[in-house]
């Protein structure tokens, strides 16, 4: 997910799509233990994409 895509969503979209990618997250480093991955990077984007998220959530916190 590019920032821009993060910065047009609501707020309330961008908690909710925050929770689910860290359970994804959680669930996907499980399974990586388990039986490895296919694409490991995947799991580096998916961090990325949290910290962008919490980034774009932050900001809007200090705007207020």
């Amino acid at each position: 997910m590019k920032i821009k895509e993060v910065k047009e969503l609501e707020t309330s979209e961008l908690v909710e799509k925050l929770k689910n990618a860290e359970v994804a997250l959680v669930k996907m480093k499980i399974n990586h233990q388990v039986t490895p991955l296919e694409n490991p990077s995947q799991i580096k984007v998916a961090r990325r994409d949290i910290a962008r998220m919490k980034t774009e959530l932050r900001q809007r916190e200090l705007n207020k």
